[in-house]
């Protein structure tokens, strides 16, 4: 089942580590860092029905 409450002890510091990491990148170059980053976080769950379910709730909230 996906968590959906705060599960981070430092939640700021990991915004920030990833507005960090995309600093002077272009576009292009944040939309492959952001791709890699949501594939290695895929892997990492391993849990396909946790990532469909993650999957449609974020199509969810981005759709009005």
């Amino acid at each position: 089942m996906l968590r959906r409450t705060l599960n981070l002890a430092h939640p700021d510091d990991v915004y920030n580590a990833i507005v960090d990491a995309q600093k002077d990148l272009s576009d292009e170059q944040c939309r492959t860092f952001d791709a890699r980053l949501i594939l290695l976080l895929i892997n990492h769950i391993g849990d396909e029905a946790v990532i469909h379910e993650a999957l449609k709730a974020a199509v969810k909230e981005a759709r009005p």
